[in-house]
């Protein structure tokens, strides 16, 4: 799928791998909608990249119609490429101290997480299967959601995040095949530890601890590579159906 020239949804864009991706997209040509929960940073890196501001909650679908069809009515064409970047990664034990239940914490990372994910690749799909099918293969879209390392080793307390981790690497494959008669593509990338804004958040020393964890290279991942990779999935036809680690093969210790 050619970037330059095309329209890319990209959810969590006002900050961490979104913005990364939603920059890097730009830089590439494409006309980019910043979609994020937080409507004064989607609004900052929107005016940055010449982009298109669309806030929305993505654990409401009715949101997510809006913030998507607003992004192709404002591009005049629908989106050819969608990228979920959107996450929350609140973490708790299932039953905590003096038998506290995280059953709410549980719902509101899922609705986040999986259910938001879902809904952007739905209502984007269903404008990309409107559009003109491209190139020698007949493409018409590609979307890319975000897993997480935690999905395979998920560490105490992360129940909720690597449930919702492991749903969005399950579904790639079969929305991959239900999407293939109409020619849009459906991956997944799963980051390791990335220097985001959670990361950035946390004292030195945790840190420190967190990266002599990662084999190699030894540090924590940058946004920029997770944008390349998102831009190498776009272009290469062949990627289908499948997640990939981009994780300096890190594998997570218990906690």
């Amino acid at each position: 799928m050619q970037i330059k020239g095309n329209l890319a949804i990209v959810t969590g864009g006002g900050s961490g791998l979104g913005a990364a991706t939603a920059r890097h997209l730009a830089g590439l040509g494409a006309t980019v909608a910043v979609l994020d929960f937080d409507s004064e940073k989607a609004a900052a890196v929107a005016s940055e990249i010449g982009g298109i501001a669309t806030p929305a909650d993505v654990s409401d679908e009715a949101a997510v119609l809006a913030a998507v069809e607003k992004a192709a009515s404002e591009a005049g064409k629908a989106p050819r490429m969608a990228i979920n970047c959107a996450g929350l990664g609140f973490a708790a034990r299932i039953v905590g101290r003096e038998g506290k239940l995280s059953t709410d914490l549980f719902e509101k990372v899922l609705r986040v997480n999986l259910f938001g994910t879902y809904f952007v690749m739905s209502h984007a799909a269903r404008l990309m299967q409107e559009a003109d099918s491209v190139g020698a293969d007949g493409e018409r879209g590609v979307i890319v959601n975000t897993a997480s390392a935690a999905y395979e080793d998920g560490q105490l307390g992360q129940a909720a995040y690597a449930a919702s981790k492991g749903a969005i690497a399950s579904m790639c494959l079969p929305a991959a095949r239900e999407f293939a008669k109409t020619g849009i593509r459906v991956n997944a990338i799963a980051p390791g530890l990335f220097n985001t804004p959670m990361m950035e958040s946390l004292p030195e020393e945790t840190t420190a601890q967190i990266v002599s964890n990662i084999p190699y290279p030894h540090r924590l991942g940058a946004p920029e590579e997770y944008a390349r990779l998102t831009q190498h999935i776009i272009e290469n036809a062949y990627l289908n159906g499948t997640t990939i680690r981009l994780d300096g093969s890190v594998r997570l210790p218990p906690r």
